[in-house]
């Protein structure tokens, strides 16, 4: 079984026959994401079974990561902290126009759905799986619908924020000797999320970029406590080009307080004022004509002194691993290219790719974390030695490379030059050399059955 498959190796889907199959999809998918099913699965029988799979009343997209979901809790109770971030992205079949159950996305021209993971991912950026998802299709006609803001949460798509910590508060329970803490950006500043981490036990803690400037309990509001606030470093460190500034070094103060918010008014209950701590990072004497880079962020955790401040930023800034995982999804594994003809199809389809998007966003940052561990951690025994062969021209060693080694030689199949100043190899090349890495294995397994002696 290749090291992807083993992630469903537990897989319940009811029937021995279909575990088998998914496990096999999996792999074929694994093998070549960024071309079609058909042409991954490599022949029509395999296709065709594909096909039966996703169409199966059996298989819904949960009951395919529930094993990966399993293995990742396992990967968390390795470590003492463990950050679970959220995000949602926009999936756009618009040009797939007879896929049935899709609904608008930003205008009703646009058809599509959303996907809306949670990542656990280390301090060190290791993302360790998925381990909560949750995707829905707007209904035909919605965007023009007239929004009420004193609807309860329940009936409102931010309802996926809450839900999704509150999954990450189970996580908790299950692990208690590993602290973890929700991460999410703007969309995510819901008082609702924060008065829930009162009434849990246990809870998770929180970590939120804040987007209002809410009223505090003495009157003030957010912004005003944290600009009277002492600073309490000052960091720097590279932002990377973006379309709106070149690459540049940027220097931040750090400022934090402790604050009770005053708790918003709701249509048929009343919620309790919550203390929590509100960091600052502002960017000092941004260049002219540029809008400062600064991120307020919210936060159960305490801050009482520089390191405290600094190791909440630095938490925050992990979440860019998710936009990398949604990258992987769609530019790698091309899943906005899949055509099947109804929702119901699709959605198991993208649970297959959720998985190898993660592994190959697993084997990107475990390289870096962990250079000098055996390669056969991660690579089942055939890949690491079929790339090894081609990689070197010789017989593989009886002792595997070291997963810094195996890692490089399976990006240069996928571009990576491997010069002395180029750094670590980046999620593209990566998985591009790990479809041709499978390639590899074929070629060796040929080879060594022509080279077995027939019978008769």
């Amino acid at each position: 079984m290749s090291a992807l498959a083993a992630e469903l190796e537990d897989i319940d889907l009811g029937d021995l026959r279909l575990n088998r199959r998914a496990r096999k999809v999996l792999s074929k998918l694994g093998d070549k994401p960024t071309v079609s099913i058909p042409t991954a699965c490599g022949g029509w029988d395999e296709t065709r079974g594909a096909y039966r799979l996703f169409d199966h009343p059996e298989v819904s997209a949960q009951q395919v990561l529930a094993p990966h979901y399993r293995a990742s809790q396992q990967r968390m109770g390795e470590y003492p902290r463990v950050l679970c971030i959220q995000d949602t992205s926009e999936f756009d079949y618009s040009t797939k126009g007879d896929i049935q159950g899709l609904g608008p996305l930003n205008y009703e021209a646009r058809q599509g759905l959303y996907l809306h993971p949670t990542l656990a991912v280390t301090p060190e950026r290791l993302c360790l799986g998925v381990i909560d998802a949750w995707s829905w299709s707007r209904e035909p006609g919605s965007l023009g619908a007239p929004k009420d803001d004193r609807r309860p949460i329940e009936e409102k798509e931010s309802l996926r924020w809450l839900e999704g910590y509150r999954r990450v508060c189970e996580r908790q329970a299950e692990l208690p000797d590993t602290q973890l803490i929700y991460l999410a950006d703007r969309e995510a500043d819901i008082y609702e999320i924060f008065v829930e981490r009162e009434v849990r036990t246990p809870a998770a803690e929180w970590l939120i970029r804040g987007q209002q400037d809410r009223k505090l309990s003495d009157d003030r509001t957010l912004r005003q406590a944290l600009d009277e606030a002492p600073e309490l470093d000052r960091i720097e460190f590279d932002m990377p080009k973006s379309a709106q500034r070149k690459a540049q070094r940027i220097a931040q103060s750090l400022r934090a307080v402790r604050v009770t918010l005053k708790a918003p008014s709701r249509s048929g209950h009343k919620l309790a004022d919550v203390e929590i701590t509100a960091l600052l990072a502002q960017e000092i004497d941004p260049p002219a004509g540029k809008t400062p880079i600064e991120w307020m962020l919210l936060s159960s955790l305490p801050v009482d002194n520089a390191e405290q401040a600094r190791e909440l930023l630095s938490g925050y800034l992990c979440r860019w691993q998710v936009e990398v995982y949604f990258r992987i999804l769609k530019s790698g594994c091309k899943v906005e290219e899949l055509q099947l003809e109804k929702l119901e199809r699709l959605e198991p389809a993208l649970a297959f790719y959720m998985i190898i998007a993660w592994r190959v966003l697993y084997l990107t940052m475990l390289g870096r974390e962990c250079p000098e561990l055996p390669c056969d951690v991660v690579f089942a025994e055939e890949e690491w030695q079929a790339v090894y062969i081609v990689a070197k021209r010789k017989p593989p060693p009886e002792q595997p490379p070291s997963l810094d080694q195996m890692v490089r030689m399976v990006a240069g199949f996928g571009g990576f030059l491997n010069r002395k100043g180029d750094g670590f190899p980046g999620p593209q090349t990566i998985w591009i050399g790990l479809q041709r890495g499978r390639d590899f294995v074929l070629a060796v397994e040929a080879t060594r059955a022509m080279q077995e002696p027939s019978c008769g």
